[in-house]
């Protein structure tokens, strides 16, 4: 179930109004809106999204459209709601790890970065992997630095400048260190 929608649909007060007067009974159109104080077409517009929903059901008897409301539905538990969000946070970092995945394929071939992303999202993504083989907890020289770098694209002073800005290195006399 799609809960972003069955709040969207739950978020108007005439609609709730409306659940509120079918959970005593069902109904028709017209004796919802005499009873709520609305005109025919407003409720006739709300019961076709609640419907749309699968909040409330309809019944032809006779000449009236019966109206009733779905109970399963709307028998929402909250911890099953936040359980769901947990699992739509994942699919979020699965797309991430896809997104990185994508972006590192298209800038390295054979290992080589073949250019510098011009976009910064996309730049940060290639400072990453290439700050993988450093070691957090040893210090560099320029020279050492410049070393690891030239083995995957020989502007390695631009490379080197770019971890400094995006704080992923710290810079003291000469010494790098990479930042956790």
């Amino acid at each position: 179930m799609e809960y972003e929608k069955v709040f969207k649909v739950l978020s108007d007060k005439s609609r709730l109004r409306i659940l509120a007067t079918l959970l005593k009974e069902p109904m028709y159109v017209e004796l919802l809106a005499n009873r709520l104080d609305l005109h025919p077409s407003t409720v006739s517009f709300h019961l076709k999204k609640l419907e749309r929903a699968g909040m409330v059901s309809s019944v032809k008897e006779q000449y009236y459209v019966m109206y009733s409301i779905n109970k399963k539905v709307l028998n929402i538990n909250v911890m099953q709601i936040l359980s769901s969000m947990r699992t739509s946070s994942q699919t979020e970092e699965e797309r991430e790890e896809e997104y990185n995945q994508k972006i590192l394929s298209n800038f390295f071939k054979d290992g080589i970065l073949q250019s510098i992303p011009v976009q910064l999202k996309k730049r940060k993504i290639v400072l990453e992997k290439i700050a993988q083989s450093f070691d957090c907890n040893r210090t560099y020289t320029e020279k050492e630095v410049n070393h690891i770098i030239s083995d995957f694209h020989p502007d390695f002073c631009t490379i080197r400048r770019e971890f400094i800005m995006n704080k992923m290195f710290t810079r003291e006399n000469g010494i790098y260190q990479k930042i956790k």
